[in-house]
This record gives C-alpha cells, sequence and structure tokens, in this order.
C-alpha cells in the first residue's frame, strides 16, 4: 500500500475542517456540562462539588474543553467557583424559574431525539389548560376566526394523510392560540417546547383534527369544562 493508504486497507481519511473539530470540541464541553448539571440538581444550594482538575478528570475532557464547560455552567446559573484552599466549584442558588429554565434548555442537547421528543411533549401539554384558559378570557371573534383559519390548513393535511405537512399547521395553530395568551413567560416557554416535539402518526390526524375543531368551538362558545377537557386530552 502507498504511504496515503491507511491500516484499514482503506483510503486515508480527509483532514477534518476548522468547523468539524470545533464543533466536537463543544459538543464535549456540553455533554460535560450536562453531567456536571446534574450533579448540581442532585446537590444542595453551596454545596461542593469538587475541584476543577477532579471534575475535569470524571468528565474525561481536556483543559480547554472544561474550560467552555465552566463558561456553559456559569451562564446557566449552575456553578460558583471559589478559588484557594477549599475552593473549587459549589452548587448555585437557583430561583424556581432558574430551575424551570434550565430543564427546558436540557431537552435541546444530548437525549436521543424519541426521549427528548416525548418529554417536551409531556410539558407541552401540561402548559395546553393554562394556554387555553387565558383563550376562555381573552379571545376576540377575530382571534377565533384566526384560529379556524388555520384550522382550514390542519383539515387539509389530515385529509392529505401527511404527518410532517400536519405538524407544520399544527405548529401554525398552537402558536396562534398561544398568542393570545397576555402572559409572556408562558408564550415563550411553549414556543420553545413546539419545534422539539414529533409528528403524530397517520392513523392519528383525522382524531387530532376533530379534537382541535372542538377546542376552538368550546373557546368561540366559553365552554370552559368542555375547553379545558379537550386541553388536557391533547
Amino acid at each position: 500500500m502507498g504511504a496515503a493508504d491507511d491500516t484499514r486497507g482503506g483510503i486515508e481519511p480527509p483532514a477534518l475542517r476548522r468547523g468539524d473539530w470545533e464543533r466536537t470540541a463543544a459538543s464535549r464541553a456540553e455533554v460535560a456540562a450536562e453531567r456536571i448539571a446534574a450533579m448540581v440538581m442532585d446537590a444542595e444550594p453551596g454545596e461542593r462539588l469538587g475541584t476543577k482538575e477532579e471534575l475535569r478528570t470524571t468528565c474525561g475532557v481536556s483543559v480547554g474543553t472544561f474550560n467552555e464547560t465552566l463558561r456553559l455552567l456559569q451562564s446557566r446559573g449552575l456553578v460558583t467557583v471559589r478559588p484557594g484552599p477549599g475552593g473549587g466549584l459549589f452548587a448555585a442558588e437557583q430561583s424556581p424559574m432558574r430551575r424551570l429554565g434550565n430543564s427546558v434548555l436540557a431537552l435541546d442537547t444530548h437525549q436521543p431525539d424519541d426521549a427528548r421528543a416525548e418529554e417536551a411533549r409531556r410539558i407541552r401539554d401540561a402548559l395546553g389548560p393554562l394556554l387555553v384558559e387565558d383563550a376562555l378570557w381573552h379571545a376576540s371573534p377575530a382571534d377565533v376566526a384566526e384560529l379556524r383559519r388555520e384550522l382550514t390548513g390542519l383539515a387539509k393535511t389530515a385529509e392529505e394523510s401527511d404527518p410532517a405537512a400536519f405538524a407544520a399547521a399544527d405548529h401554525q395553530l398552537r402558536t396562534r392560540l398561544a398568542a393570545i395568551s397576555p402572559n409572556t413567560l408562558l408564550r415563550s416557554l411553549y414556543a420553545t417546547l413546539l419545534p422539539l416535539t414529533e409528528p403524530d402518526a397517520v392513523e392519528q390526524l383525522q382524531d387530532r383534527y376533530e379534537q382541535h375543531a372542538a377546542l376552538i368551538d368550546a373557546i368561540e362558545s366559553r365552554d370552559r369544562a368542555k375547553a379545558l377537557e379537550l386541553a388536557r386530552l391533547d
């Protein structure tokens, strides 16, 4: 074999482009950050997690990668760093709102796609009744008309048995429903979760469409019991 051949009898693999190895390094930093974040969630506020070197060794990353890991953790408010003897990384005090934000951020990292989608769907569905409650209070006739326009597109994709197109139309309908709420935090959190959920199966599309149609009817008629019942089934 020539000098360019590797020991596996093939062709010498192409060198990584700068963007490739930078993404690899970033990925390792993020994986390490999630590992330490899990330690933080199990620790008491102010509890010592270890020295930088101990944690770097535990995560199995280089000094440079661990520095990026530390930056990620600090930007999320998860750890504090104390110098000197007895120093190191400590679990930061977190407000309930910060803990909620970090839980959502964790959905978009290194979980398998199916696990991430299932967790996102569970949280999204838990928020649905809150959005419906706001819609019952705040939806104007113009809002209901907009929801019905979005519903028309949903009906078309259900008839065509197209899960991907149905998911896109469903996303638009849910986004329009969320826009009625005056709660900016609720709207933002719901919008973050929508792209992480997976499309419905083909056999579920018509039932899902009919459920959305019934929900809009209930919102228009201000039938709170029916609307919330449908929201919990979503």
